[in-house]
């Protein structure tokens, strides 16, 4: 098993590369196998291509990979032999025994010309031998064409052609005469009905000088018009379970194309086509074009499976991060995950405080509660995680054990006593909203008449910078909002404000970001 891609586009002609430029240009991981059978390649030039009229097909095919690898897709040659479900995505087989695995698949293998079964035409085709007025009639206009009839919309085409140049005739060849209002449109245009089967096409040198007939007559002509059988490659789409329907055209079964809906989407889920395959009369910018709209929408489908996941990640962590396991491995994955400086805003509110005693909330590895042993508090440290406490035991050393008890609780199931502490110190404890009220709510009581109560958090417009915080604005909060959860009459805030800091952004850039802080004295 060789690589995992956001898409594997099977077919690089104008609608696969198009497709996966949108989609390497939407930072999508993309593999395009192509088999370097173009539809086209007879063909000298591509017209009715804005602004790139004339341009030859393999050099826009070779445009077309610059511009793919150049926003990082891969192409590579080969044949993708089939595909099948697994899980979510898809397991595709490539020709030499090569699989990879696919989130989405875009298929623009495009169509087989079902030549008629007439000496020459096979040899000259794309050349002199022509279907397409609107690709080839402009290089033919005025010159001697003729039309292989080949079933009731023969006659249509012969008109149609007659666009291009007053000279064009109809050879029936194994079809019926036109009807009586049939041969009078022929007729009205200037065209001639040539009777009797098509014995094969002759050549001089290589120029077509004509059609000979089974009786013997020739036709001269210099170029000849057949309407092939427009035969969609499927083989990879029937092995998914898709297959190709006919279409008609007038009644008259034209080829054959794989269903789907404006966007390429097919019924099997995960699976778009786009092009030939889809779509028999798709020139090159209309194929283009449609690789584009499919690109876009295979996008579209799996921006909307990433946010499923993203939610299903996201609801998973809320539940999980906070949680005593969570934490175990957070702290046994590093020697040390904080800085082993106090934070900044317990430096400055507690300063100037008689010490006392404290309560420090969500320990950690337990710079806080040292920096206020050191200053004479007798420290309370609690902490969901044992290696937390046991690494911050060992930071404190034998010289502060007497002032620091190391207490391994989880607070909202075990609230710290009513009115113990002079000082209560909660830094960044970030919980969804209604858990995290009913613990602020029971830190509050915690604290002693006279006491402090210092809650400091990030600010949810840190959530705007480039610092990378989690992005959980339930569990953000303001210095103002837990002010406002706080008695008036039990409580003097001393301050319920934004304070702001300067830091380096993992990029880093210097940032300003901004702390919650609420401080608040119980009234005595």
């Amino acid at each position: 098993m060789d690589a995992t891609y956001d898409v594997v586009v099977v077919g690089g002609g104008a609608a696969g590369l198009s497709g996966a430029l949108a989609l390497t240009r939407a930072r999508r991981s993309v593999l395009v196998v192509d088999a370097g059978e173009p539809r086209n390649a007879p063909a000298g030039q591509v017209h009715n291509y804005l602004a790139r009229e004339g341009t030859p097909p393999a050099e826009l095919v070779a445009a077309g990979r610059d511009e793919v690898t150049r926003y990082g897709g891969e192409i590579v040659a080969g044949r993708v032999e089939a595909a099948a479900r697994e899980g979510d995505g898809f397991l595709v087989t490539l020709g030499g025994g090569r699989s990879v695995r696919a989130r989405r698949m875009l298929v623009t293998t495009g169509l087989v010309d079902e030549l008629p079964d007439v000496p020459g035409v096979a040899e000259r085709w794309g050349r002199d031998v022509l279907h397409c007025p609107y690709c080839h009639g402009w290089e033919v206009r005025d010159r001697r064409i003729g039309v292989l009839a080949a079933g009731p919309l023969a006659v249509e085409k012969a008109n149609l052609w007659r666009q291009w140049s007053s000279h064009v005739v109809l050879l029936t060849h194994d079809t019926p005469a036109p009807d009586v209002e049939a041969a009078e449109r022929l007729a009205a245009r200037g065209i001639t009905v040539v009777e009797g089967p098509v014995a094969g096409l002759e050549v001089d040198g290589d120029a077509l000088t004509g059609a000979r007939l089974a009786s013997g007559e020739f036709v001269a002509l210099d170029a000849v018009v057949v309407a092939p059988r427009f035969t969609a490659r499927a083989d990879v789409l029937e092995s998914l379970g898709l297959k190709p329907v006919d279409v008609e055209m007038g009644g008259h079964v034209v080829g054959s194309r794989i269903p789907a809906d404006p966007t390429g989407a097919t019924t099997v889920p995960g699976v778009w086509v786009a092009g030939n395959v889809a779509d028999v009369l798709a020139q090159v910018i209309t194929a283009a074009a449609a690789g584009l709209n499919a690109g876009a929408a295979i996008n579209m489908d799996l921006v909307a499976e990433d946010t499923r996941d993203a939610v299903d990640a996201y609801r998973h962590m809320v539940r999980t991060m906070f949680e005593e396991a969570a934490w175990e491995e957070r702290y046994r994955a590093k020697q040390a995950i904080w800085s082993g400086d106090p934070n900044p805003q317990l430096v400055t509110e507690a300063a100037g405080l008689p010490p006392g005693r404290a309560l420090d909330v969500g320990s950690g590895e337990g710079a806080d509660a040292v920096w206020l042993a050191e200053r004479g508090w007798k420290v309370t440290a609690v902490d969901i995680s044992t290696t937390a406490l046991e690494r911050a035991a060992a930071a404190a050393g034998a010289q502060l054990a007497g002032r620091i008890e190391w207490t391994h609780a989880d607070l909202r199931d075990r609230p710290p006593a009513e009115g113990a502490y002079d000082l209560v110190s909660s830094q960044f404890m970030h919980l969804p909203g209604k858990a995290r009220r009913e613990l602020f709510d029971r830190l509050a009581a915690a604290v002693a008449p006279g006491g402090t109560l210092l809650i400091v958090g990030h600010h949810p417009s840190d959530l705007r910078t480039t610092t990378h915080r989690m992005n959980f604005p339930d569990m953000m909060f303001t210095g103002e909002e837990v002010a406002s959860s706080l008695d008036p009459a039990a409580w003097e805030v001393l301050a319920a404000e934004a304070r702001p800091r300067d830091v380096v952004d993992p990029e880093g850039r210097d940032v300003t970001v901004h702390d919650a802080v609420l401080v608040a004295r119980r009234r005595a």
